[in-house]
């Protein structure tokens, strides 16, 4: 070797192959990662850390408000359970009629008060009333005393106590022993069956015997023998004898 020249070790080895030749072999070489992988890897990690940190937090949201949607939608669609509510206000029609009929009144030891009749009758639930045309009616008071009434239409309480009449009204208190009959007429006449009255508050009519009298409007008692005429009052005697 020549002294003037330094010898130094080559990288490369060499090695022998099956043909007993001299190869040249570089030495193996290890890569390295880039460093901007595991950067990388930790930034996503991180990402993710926190994207199910704020899941956490908002699940427990989340779940309320499905919870409270759940419930409205519960009460939307269960049924109303029946409660007792106030019944409804009955309506003024008739829940029955009756033709050509007749209805009595009896008293509690069995005698004929009242009796009724008339083409046609219509009941109202709502005001207890009977509605009748052409009515025919006929009460009997205790003493005896009979009392007839008629008219075109007629409105008389559940009990028939009381009947108003309406158009060509004539009411006729027969009379007793050594009486006159009384007969009231008008176009509205307001008969009180049991208390023997008879009222008005449109002209009528009233005679008896010969006499006649006119007047505005009438209230008569006939228990206590008193008629008040009011309004214009016009009245006709016979002559006497």
């Amino acid at each position: 070797m020549h002294p003037c020249c330094t010898v130094t070790s080559s990288p490369w080895t060499r090695r022998r192959d099956d043909r007993d030749e001299d190869v040249a072999v570089s030495p193996r070489v290890a890569l390295a990662p880039s460093a901007a992988a595991p950067r990388a890897s930790a930034s996503a990690s991180l990402w993710a850390s926190r994207v199910v940190e704020q899941l956490s937090s908002y699940l427990p949201l989340l779940l309320m408000a499905l919870l409270a949607l759940g419930t409205w939608w519960l009460v939307k669609n269960t049924p109303l359970i029946e409660t007792d509510r106030p019944a409804a206000p009955l309506r003024h029609e008739p829940d029955y009629t009756m033709t050509q009929f007749v209805v009595q009144r009896f008293a509690p030891n069995g005698t004929l008060r009242a009796q009724i009749e008339g083409d046609l009758m219509r009941h109202y639930p709502d005001t207890d009333t009977l509605e009748i045309d052409r009515v025919r009616m006929r009460s009997i008071a205790p003493d005896g005393r009979v009392t007839r009434a008629n008219a075109k239409r007629a409105i008389a309480n559940g009990d028939g106590t009381e009947v108003q009449l309406f158009g060509d009204a004539h009411v006729v208190r027969e009379p007793m022993a050594g009486e006159d009959a009384i007969e009231f007429r008008g176009e509205f006449l307001d008969a009180f069956l049991d208390s023997e009255r008879v009222r008005s508050h449109l002209p009528v009519t009233l005679t008896r015997g010969g006499a006649e009298i006119r007047a505005d409007a009438l209230d008569y008692d006939n228990v206590e023998r008193v008629v008040q005429l009011k309004g214009r009052v016009r009245a006709t005697f016979p002559p006497t004898r």
